[in-house]
């Protein structure tokens, strides 16, 4: 057998561990009996938000044991045809098990990925916030192009993309802009963004073509749904109504329809400048909710984020990524190391490699080869 092939089955085989490891696999059968046995319980529907979540657990508990027993029965055949087909010196039989063997890997490493995302709230929608930082036209272009290459990469995935508050800046981009983006694992997959992301390039605005440095930030929040419970004391907020300056129909400019929300204990300050102003408030609110939810996670996971922590900026403390378009093209992941060169692709919404290097990494702050490595 070829190495490469060995190699192939070696990478599958890990997968499968893995997989099997989040899914519980010893129990699993054990807990789908429990979730039928109360699914066929002629009482389950009387509390309707309680049977929805009990059917969407099972279904996933079948989604998981489904894929693992795909790659198995894919990985275990297909090794099969390759040891017969070299009993009987059939290439051909060799060459199309080893294709599917390599496609399986590839397979394998997604679904391996998607088992990441287990976390309490990454299967929800999320709300995504952009904000210029220091350095006016600059940033708040810098802070436009971020906005563009996540609304592309949330379309690309098939997300739905809603603007809920946006900033101009004064010359040129954005200073501020916040959206919702709503899918299925939205928050696991972008909760990997939350930083400061420097741009360097030639600027366009410097009429003496020098290389300029821009700095945004990126914070992401889940939306709190049903499942989650999050009490918010009305005493401790303020709202204030202001005139919306965003384009729109005839009220716009003559209602103060825009919502402000602060959260006096923490600071925490949300907006919404939709056309109605008991829309903004419900959107605020849950923009609000979800903030406080992001907090209450962060408190969960000090240690782990504390592993995590980058040595960036000492401005901003917390810078995670570079985008480098001058003097060379390089986008570069500060807490991973991982980079590629292709950073036009990057701008333009390929960002699922710079985000799985994030996802994979061990809770000690090591990548998934460094531990494996040291084992």
């Amino acid at each position: 057998m070829r190495a490469e092939t060995q190699s192939h089955i070696e990478k599958i085989r890990k997968s499968l561990t893995l997989l099997g490891q989040r899914m519980d696999l010893e129990t699993a059968p054990h807990r789908l009996e429990e979730f039928n046995a109360r699914v066929e319980d002629p009482d389950l529907w009387n509390d309707p938000e309680k049977a929805q979540k009990l059917m969407r657990d099972r279904q996933l508990l079948v989604d998981k044991m489904g894929t693992y027993k795909a790659i198995e029965t894919g990985l275990n055949d297909n090794v099969e045809l390759i040891e017969l087909g070299e009993m009987e010196d059939d290439q051909e039989v060799i060459a199309e098990a080893e294709e599917a063997l390599a496609e399986l890997v590839k397979t394998a490493a997604a679904k391996e990925l998607e088992a990441l995302l287990d976390g309490e709230a990454d299967s929800n929608d999320t709300f995504l916030e952009i904000n210029s930082g220091a350095g006016g036209t600059e940033s708040c272009d810098w802070a436009s192009i971020l906005a563009r290459m996540y609304v592309r990469w949330a379309e690309k995935k098939g997300y739905d993309v809603e603007l809920q508050s946006e900033s101009a800046g004064e010359e040129a981009g954005i200073k501020s802009a916040t959206y919702k983006i709503s899918g299925h694992n939205a928050y696991g997959w972008l909760k990997s963004e939350s930083g400061v992301h420097r741009l360097v390039r030639i600027s366009p605005y410097d009429s003496a073509a020098r290389r300029h440095t821009s700095f945004s930030s990126v914070w992401v929040y889940p939306v709190v749904d049903d499942n989650i419970e999050i009490e918010v004391n009305p005493s401790d907020i303020r709202i204030d109504t202001y005139r919306s300056s965003g384009a729109g129909g005839q009220h716009v400019n003559t209602t103060d329809s825009a919502v402000r929300i602060t959260h006096i204990p923490t600071g925490i300050v949300v907006t919404s400048s939709e056309k109605s102003q008991h829309q903004n408030r419900d959107i605020a609110m849950k923009a609000l909710k979800s903030r406080l939810y992001q907090q209450e996670l962060d408190r969960r996971n000090a240690a782990i984020n504390e592993a995590h922590e980058n040595k960036g900026d000492a401005g901003w403390g917390n810078q995670i990524r570079s985008y480098v378009l001058q003097p060379y093209q390089m986008v570069k992941d500060l807490r991973t190391g991982y980079e590629t060169s292709d950073t036009q692709g990057v701008l333009d919404g390929d960002l699922d490699g710079l985000m799985a290097s994030v996802l994979a990494m061990d809770v000690s702050g090591k990548t998934r080869a460094e531990a494996q490595s040291e084992d």
